[in-house]
């Protein structure tokens, strides 16, 4: 049977106990963690479960005992997926087409927070991933603890999730190990003629075959000037000889995301495109030499900023140097001229240097894990200018 990379069960209960340590140092009397499909990661984190269409969440008291709340349609999905025992089926999370269930008997916040040993009116309650709870989630929660003081708590998931544990980081490193082979896959087989979606089509296979549970992120593959997107989808357009194309690729292995971006030119650069990338690739370079344990995370930012001033480039900056990255490709704590926290060691991210001109974007990115004395790189490097002759 194949061995997977994967979290092993007992730091799933170890993530626990820690989090109810921060929940009782915070004076709460328990802590809620909500997640959906595209950001599962809170959730997960807890559980291993990954909802489907359906939302999700987890309930942490102060003494150590966890829930798994999740909708009608999944309890037995979350029982065979699932980490925690205890399973509950609330109707504030089921799907957004709003089925009424008239025939199931759901569960509620009340039966939840008993089952782990959370009784009273006037309860200290901690709501992470508070852009993840939904306005049903809430008024749910304030419906059966109408006396409860109801407080946001992302602060512990961040505190929690920063610093990465060595089965994360082998999930990282297994997950840039695909989507390596996925980047050479697809500039090996790219061509004018083919579209976007094709090559994605191609960046999804090797994936797949290669161990991979799913995308990191939507996969996407760019050309010409809907490289100048820093977010976007790929297209039906047609790659043409002479274009530039940006790769972002990526592998998710047991929920963790890491991705890969590069720039390639379907044939030679013109002396003007080939400086825009250099620079680009030189601001990366600059980034890299940067990191390293006990820097404050605004002064990178800050020189990041100058370092496109510097260079005449400061109208094509757009944001800072680095995101954090784990369960989600992009997550908290995001690298910025306003950020005063301090770098330590197994803090992970990507260093994602986004370089936008009038015609065209490129973005050289990858992950790394910080060090006492550097960063290490959790890839091979990248920094190889591609000019595909055809």
């Amino acid at each position: 049977m194949t061995q997977h990379v994967k979290i092993p069960d007992y730091e799933y209960t170890e993530r626990i106990q820690k989090a109810a340590k921060l929940v009782a140092e915070r004076g709460l009397d328990i802590l809620v963690v909500n997640s959906n499909e595209a950001d599962y990661a809170n959730a997960r984190y807890f559980s291993g479960f990954w909802p489907l269409f359906e939302r999700a969440g987890v309930a942490i008291s102060a003494s150590g005992d966890a829930a798994l709340m999740v909708g009608p349609e999944s309890t037995v999905y979350a029982a065979d997926f699932g980490k925690i025992d205890k399973i509950f089926c609330l109707m504030e999370y089921r799907e957004s087409a709003n089925p009424s269930y008239p025939e199931i008997k759901p569960d509620t916040y009340n039966d939840v927070f008993k089952s782990i040993g959370v009784t009273g009116a006037k309860l200290r309650i901690g709501v992470a991933s508070f852009l993840d709870t939904t306005v049903v989630m809430m008024e749910g929660l304030r419906s059966s603890f109408p006396e409860a003081e109801i407080v946001r708590a992302d602060d512990i998931m961040v505190e929690l999730r920063t610093i990465k544990s060595d089965n994360e980081l082998a999930c990282m490193r297994e997950g840039f190990r695909i989507t390596e082979l996925a980047t050479a896959e697809v500039i090996r087989q790219i061509r004018p003629g083919v579209t976007e979606c094709q090559m994605v089509g191609i960046a999804q296979r090797v994936i797949y075959e290669n161990g991979a549970e799913y995308e990191g992120l939507p996969m996407y593959i760019f050309s010409e000037k809907s490289t100048r997107h820093a977010i976007s989808r790929s297209s039906h357009r047609v790659i043409n000889k002479g274009d530039i194309v940006q790769l972002n690729l990526s592998a998710k292995v047991d929920g963790y995301s890491p991705a890969i971006g590069l720039p390639i030119s379907m044939g030679k650069l013109t002396p003007e495109r080939r400086q825009s990338i250099e620079f680009g690739l030189k601001a990366h370079e600059w980034t890299q030499s940067k990191l390293k344990a006990g820097v404050v995370a605004s002064d990178i930012a800050k020189g990041f900023l100058q370092f496109y001033k510097d260079n005449g480039y400061g109208e094509n900056y757009l944001y800072g140097p680095c995101h954090g990255t784990g369960m989600i490709e992009v997550e908290a704590p995001w690298m910025e001229t306003s950020s005063d926290y301090i770098l330590r060691p197994n803090m992970t991210f990507q260093i994602d240097t986004f370089f936008m001109t009038n015609s065209f974007g490129v973005r050289w990115e990858k992950g790394v894990v910080i060090r006492e004395n550097g960063c290490e790189p959790l890839c091979s490097p990248i920094g190889r200018i591609h000019e595909l002759e055809f």
